[in-house]
């Protein structure tokens, strides 16, 4: 029999710190205890919760949560080149990293210090300094909730975007991630240090694994708030995709603008520069801030509520659409 909870507050497992109540709450460790939950018809609705790191909660749930909390790392194929490694939705994405790199396998130092749990990776596709997780992305195990089968989404199947995949668009809400296998290199690993601030770190430094992972989490610490201190999802939004046109024009009227080449001739903007330009960077809204080292941050400053946070990210939004015609999506889900 699973162990369902009644209003549990869910303050501890959101990286905001929102205090919502669940009125049913769960925590499962395997495919089985997840098709038990999915069953549960006491309650009129369900929620899926990993790690809580890119969530906002503006309401207290009239349902049951259910807590995805397997754990276990296992290689289940290795080659000269390369190891194929089984990783359980629950684990802590961050310690994954770690592991990798005390076992040198390569792939994923990039991604340090990224939070939230591995079985929401596939599903934002999470990337940082010139790496995205498809890159080392072999395939995932998920539970299809309507006919509680297993499927496996290979690469090819998961149709990975810039922060976004077939569990986001196609599939939304339909499966729930379990298992995810990476395909990491050994030795001699291809290093990504595309990033300006990356090589500077590494200037007088070896180009390794270790060394890069070291770099970023230096990186990410400077800029961004401690989550274990100041509630938080890390980037709020996404930086917005534009036509060069629309670029060339908005860098007639600013010089300064933060643009990068992306897919099909279009221009990737730094959403932090919007931000920053408009001169929200260090405001406060009573309890919700924007964070003074990075513009792309919202904070809660103490008891924020979830709608006051909301409310600061649309007035955000509605100010960056007004003023450079770009239209600022939440890479935050809103609930």
């Amino acid at each position: 029999m699973l162990s369902i909870n009644k209003n549990v507050s869910l303050k501890t497992l959101n990286t905001f710190k929102i205090d919502v109540i669940s009125k049913g709450f769960v925590s499962i460790k395997n495919f089985n205890e997840l098709k038990k939950a999915l069953e549960n018809n006491n309650y009129r609705d369900y929620r899926i919760l990993g790690g809580g790191s890119n969530i906002l909660f503006t309401n207290n749930f009239d349902g049951l949560t259910i807590h995805i909390a397997n754990k276990g790392i296992s290689i289940t194929n290795e080659s000269i080149k390369d190891v194929i490694v089984e990783i359980s939705a629950g684990e802590n994405w961050h310690d994954i990293v770690l592991w990798a790199i005390k076992n040198n396998f390569g792939g994923i130092e990039n991604l340090s210090l990224i939070p939230g749990y591995v079985g929401a990776a596939p599903i934002q596709n999470i990337g940082a300094y010139g790496v995205e997780l498809k890159d080392v992305f072999y395939c995932c195990e998920a539970l299809n909730i309507k006919t509680k089968q297993i499927k496996k989404f290979y690469v090819e199947d998961c149709e990975f975007e810039y922060r976004s995949s077939i569990f986001k668009t196609k599939e939304k809400n339909n499966y729930v991630i379990m298992k995810v296998f990476l395909k990491l290199s050994k030795e001699p690993h291809n290093y990504n240090i595309s990033y300006g601030k990356v090589k500077e770190h590494l200037k007088n430094k070896k180009k390794s694994i270790q060394n890069i992972s070291e770099a970023i989490i230096k990186i990410r610490k400077s800029k961004l708030p401690d989550i274990s201190k100041v509630g938080n999802a890390g980037s709020f939004f996404k930086n917005p995709i534009i036509d060069l046109n629309h670029y060339e024009n908005l860098k007639n009227k600013f010089n300064d603008i933060l643009g990068y080449k992306s897919e099909n001739n279009k221009i990737k903007i730094s959403a932090g520069w919007l931000i920053e330009k408009l001169g929200y960077k260090g405001l406060n809204f009573g309890n919700v801030g924007v964070y003074k080292k990075q513009a792309l941050v919202l904070i809660n400053n103490g008891n924020a509520k979830g709608i006051d946070i909301l409310k600061v990210a649309k007035k955000i939004q509605n100010d960056v659409k007004i003023n450079f015609d770009i239209n600022l999506e939440n890479e935050v889900n809103i609930f």
